[in-house]
């Protein structure tokens, strides 16, 4: 059977490895889920309000650091590049926090710049 990576839409998390109903977003479940070992990354749907449909979605990546501890990141492909933002830690991941992340990786923004602040080579 072919895994599908776990999907949010609409606050609620859907994961086919997870028996049961659709977890939604800021309850005891959905944290103890990012807790998991095993749940490493999702997908977040980008739903464009203003046409009425999803324009794309956001890949969430759980990642470690060196120092310890868990961490959250954002990927979304811009035009030629990718963008990573930084989400949080576990119990900063609410949905909330996904839509200010979501819009800030608009689809239908245009791309950053590709030039190098002033003063870094």
């Amino acid at each position: 059977m072919a895994y599908k990576t776990p999907r949010v839409s609409d606050g609620v998390l859907c994961d086919d490895r997870t028996p049961g109903p659709c977890i939604p977003l800021d309850s005891p479940a959905w944290f103890a889920w990012l807790d998991a070992p095993d749940n490493v990354c999702f997908t977040y749907a980008l739903f464009n309000r203003r046409r009425g449909y999803i324009e794309g979605f956001m890949t969430v990546r759980k990642e470690s650091r060196q120092r310890g501890g868990g961490y959250w990141s954002g990927y979304r492909r811009q035009g030629q590049r990718v963008r990573k933002l930084y989400l949080g830690r576990t119990a900063a991941l609410t949905q909330t926090r996904l839509a200010q992340i979501a819009a800030r990786v608009d689809p239908a923004a245009p791309p950053p710049p590709a030039t190098a602040p002033e003063g870094r080579f």
